[in-house]
């Protein structure tokens, strides 16, 4: 066993060009902990977000930060106290810092990755799913309703929309011309995103919007809002704007969560129930790359890093 492992960090805000590969010394899990042996990890628009300090007054960094959250990988140290997981059981979840060759994660948010998920598919799902549960959820959306889901190409947008349309839904998604078709194999009645939304959604749902989803940050709460008939029923998990609108910025905190969604949505992806592509997968050292194409914004599914 190596005393040292490599890991993205940055130590201060800005553009990809902070990141760079470390070598720390390797953690020993606490109690309540376990350590994993990372073999792919998730990226997400949140991580550069993050890096970039556009988020910093929601999740404020120390610095030397690591950034993701996604990861899969082989449990191979547990700390006290921790039951239901042991050296060598393959899981995924969210962990702490996950651009990494190793990193430590809470028990509850892993589950066991089933055996027909590859690696890279198993490391791209926990943030999306949990997300998207969440953003569902805390629509309490009923079937028939109509749900606009802004940036519903990308990976929480994916899920959002096959979820939704499982449920009995109507789903309107923005996205780029070149996604619309996508969009269509998903279930979803695509628009393009950007200036004059309002009037293009209007056009392909006349029955008008129940609730909406803004999972991009790019600007559209205003028309959000105004579409849905009000902030009670429009969520965000990317705009730093939210309140400026009154939505609702959902972080994802522990009264949020959805009990179960990540072992649902993983055994859904497994069954082939729930499809999420994988757009590229970069090394690790290339993180920077990977944040670059994500903050390009034409991502369809996920990027991933492998060790």
């Amino acid at each position: 066993m190596t005393d040292t492992y490599r890991a993205i960090a940055f130590t201060e805000y800005g553009d990809s060009g902070v990141l760079r590969v470390l070598e720390r010394e390797l953690p020993e899990p606490g109690p309540g902990q376990v350590r994993i042996a990372v073999r792919a990890a998730g990226v997400n628009p949140i991580d550069w977000k993050i890096r970039s300090g556009l988020m910093a007054e929601v999740f404020p960094t120390t610095f030397p930060a690591v950034p993701g959250g996604d990861v899969a990988g082989v449990v191979d140290a547990v700390g006290e106290g921790v039951s239901g997981f042991a050296a060598g059981d393959e899981v995924l979840g969210t962990g702490i810092g996950g651009y990494a060759e190793y990193v430590l994660a809470d028990p509850a948010k892993l589950t066991r990755k089933p055996e027909a998920l590859s690696w890279e598919l198993a490391a791209a799902l926990p943030v999306v799913v949990d997300t998207a549960y969440r953003a569902l959820n805390l629509l309490n959306l009923g079937e028939g309703e109509t749900l606009l889901i802004d940036g519903a190409a990308g990976g929480v947008g994916t899920i959002a929309v096959q979820l939704a349309v499982a449920r009995g839904l109507t789903v309107v998604g923005t996205a780029s011309e070149a996604n619309h078709d996508y969009l269509r194999s998903l279930g979803a009645v695509p628009v393009q995103y950007g200036e004059g939304l309002a009037a293009r959604v209007r056009e392909v749902a006349p029955q008008g919007i129940d609730a909406s989803f803004d999972a991009s940050g790019r600007g559209s709460l205003g028309a959000l809002v105004e579409l849905t008939g009000g902030p009670k029923r429009v969520v965000t998990i990317a705009a730093p704007d939210a309140a400026d609108h009154g939505v609702h910025f959902t972080s994802g905190t522990p009264s949020e969560r959805v009990p179960g969604a990540l072992a649902e949505g993983a055994a859904l992806a497994a069954e082939g129930k729930l499809d999420l592509p994988i757009a590229r997968v970069y090394p690790l050292a290339e993180a920077a790359a990977a944040q670059d194409e994500s903050e390009a914004g034409h991502v369809r599914g996920k990027l991933v890093l492998v060790p």
